[in-house]
């Protein structure tokens, strides 16, 4: 049987919010287990088998001149947007590859400090760049962006249609996607987002709640409204919160979204739904925080071996989207879990950290950041393969569905 080439590498993923507050495509850290030489053209075919047309783009990101050298070689034109530290083009035979690649139609992506733009010459390689900003960039951006109405407004250093990273504020954010004209965001700074908007309460998404009551009225199945209610880590606590209430007046504790589904009926849903709707959020800055607690969800979900039952795959779902409540309510977080009937499974893997849901929950965080040593470690310490662990990671990341503006 040959061997997996995912079982070779190791990866780690940052999501790219466009101006719309939407999942735009996706950044790909890629690093060889153990400094092996990696089967780049394995890996791009790979890639071509779980990708799909509704996919988001993804944007590989090398993180070794020999490994960026293999895919700039082999990489076909129509392959993933391929990322390249300006500081690695210095070595001339990589230089070289660039080259030809961009001449066979390969698109790639300059990464480095927005104070150190490439040349005309190295320039012309690129098609697009992932800038990072240091903390003056942001000082230079958000005083352009400041000046009082009349003053002479300093000159904006952003380059509009570029990808940002490091873009640590809300008001730094809002001015690259919003003013500037930037393409992309990689990460989006959370933190800062909810800070901004902690004098108002969050509330669930009136996106998420009106799809659900549309699946209601057309009678979609329970397994459906699971996926909607599930696309909201607040409005799924929120429901969870409201199922043992004594409002409800159910005998037993609700400790999943399934049986609080099967035991409220679609009326009393409906109803409850209805009156969440006039105070639910519309902003869009929210949407990208969502949307991270869900794919952390996911990843936590697909780590789990493929042999377990439904309901604990429920169970191991519930962990992660549950595991940054403490960010969007702004209480310790096992304080809100224990409000909750949760399995102690649930609450040991968010909070503590232990039992047996926590290696997948650990693992979906160290994903997050790309950490390969983390990655690694863990790895080896819950004896999970990098084959089984980027299997779950890509598999959630090609059934993401990115809407594309439609052609004029």
């Amino acid at each position: 049987m040959v061997q997996s080439v995912l079982g070779s590498l190791v990866l780690g993923y940052r999501p790219l919010w466009n101006a719309a507050r939407r999942l735009a495509g996706v950044q790909l850290y890629v690093q060889p287990a153990g400094g092996a030489r990696l089967d780049a053209p394995h890996l791009l075919r790979t890639l071509q088998e779980l990708w799909t047309a509704s996919s988001p783009p993804l944007l590989l990101t090398p993180r070794s001149p020999l490994l960026a050298a293999e895919l700039l070689e082999h990489a076909p034109r129509g392959a993933p947007w391929i990322a390249l530290p300006g500081s690695w083009l210095d070595e001339p035979q990589l230089r070289q590859h660039a080259q030809a690649a961009h001449g066979r139609g390969l698109r790639l992506v300059w990464q480095g400090e927005l104070a150190q733009l490439p040349d005309a010459d190295t320039a012309r390689l690129f098609d697009n760049s992932l800038l990072h900003l240091t903390s003056a960039d942001a000082v230079r951006a958000l005083q352009s962006a400041s000046a009082p109405r009349g003053a002479p407004a300093p000159a904006n250093p952003l380059i509009r249609g570029q990808m940002y990273d490091n873009v640590a504020s809300r008001a730094l954010l809002t001015h690259c996607l919003d003013t500037s004209g930037a393409l992309a965001v990689a990460g989006w700074p959370m933190e800062d987002v909810l800070y901004s908007l902690r004098h108002q309460p969050v509330q669930p998404s009136y996106e998420v709640v009106q799809k659900l009551l549309k699946a209601i009225d057309a009678e979609q199945s329970i397994d459906r409204f699971e996926e909607i209610l599930s696309e909201d880590p607040l409005l799924a606590y929120r429901f969870l919160t409201y199922t043992n209430s004594a409002a409800l007046g159910l005998r037993t504790g609700v400790d999943s979204l399934r049986r609080g589904l099967v035991m409220m009926g679609y009326g009393s849903l409906s109803r409850w739904l209805a009156e969440q709707l006039p105070h639910c959020a519309t902003e869009p800055d929210l949407r990208p925080v969502r949307e991270t607690m869900v794919l952390r969800a996911l990843v936590t979900e697909h780590l789990l071996d493929a042999g377990e039952g439904k309901e604990l795959r429920r169970e191991v779902y519930l962990s992660g989207l549950l595991s940054q409540m403490d960010e969007l309510l702004g209480e310790p977080l096992g304080a809100i879990l224990r409000r909750l009937p949760l399995s102690e499974r649930v609450y040991n893997a968010a909070v503590l950290r232990t039992g047996p849901y926590a290696p997948s929950l650990e693992m979906a965080c160290a994903l997050e950041d790309g950490d390969t040593q983390a990655i690694t470690a863990l790895c080896e310490l819950h004896e999970m393969s990098l084959e089984h662990v980027n299997r779950a990671l890509l598999r959630v990341l090609s059934e993401r569905v990115v809407e594309r503006p439609a052609r004029g």
